[in-house]
């Protein structure tokens, strides 16, 4: 109970007034940052989290409601990037000359053999220490 999910289906999907019931704790669990950085990746919430970032002064229950009420709703599930797609991305930024947002389209198309060609170009030599 009161997990993030919670929150993200109600603004998203449900429109479920999760913090106008008579538990008080909805409203205290509830992570504005943390939903405002889930939704801020799709086109249609973006302009509407940053309304909410400037104004994160407000309370909580305001900063759900004007999301709950202002985003229609639809389904919106963005996957996490992973650790090691992090890494390997630092390396198409530098190879490429790209931006984070073109550097993460082009691991979507690019293969391991790719990137491991990638890696190896870009080594730069020196010792690996371990611990």
């Amino acid at each position: 109970m009161y997990e993030l999910k919670d929150y993200l289906n109600a603004i998203n999907y449900t429109k479920e007034k999760l913090l106008d019931s008579d538990d008080e704790t909805w409203k205290k669990k509830y992570p504005p940052y943390i939903v405002n950085k889930c939704l801020a990746p799709h086109n249609d919430t973006i302009m509407l989290v940053n309304e909410i970032n400037m104004r994160h002064h407000l309370d909580k229950k305001l900063q759900f409601d004007f999301l709950l009420n202002s985003i229609r709703k639809r389904k919106r599930f963005e996957p996490y990037v992973k650790s090691g797609k992090i890494e390997d991305i630092e390396y198409v930024k530098e190879y490429y000359g790209y931006s984070n947002e073109k550097a993460k389209t082009a691991l979507k198309i690019l293969t391991k053999e790719q990137i491991t060609t990638i890696r190896k170009k870009l080594n730069k030599g020196g010792r690996k220490w371990m611990m």
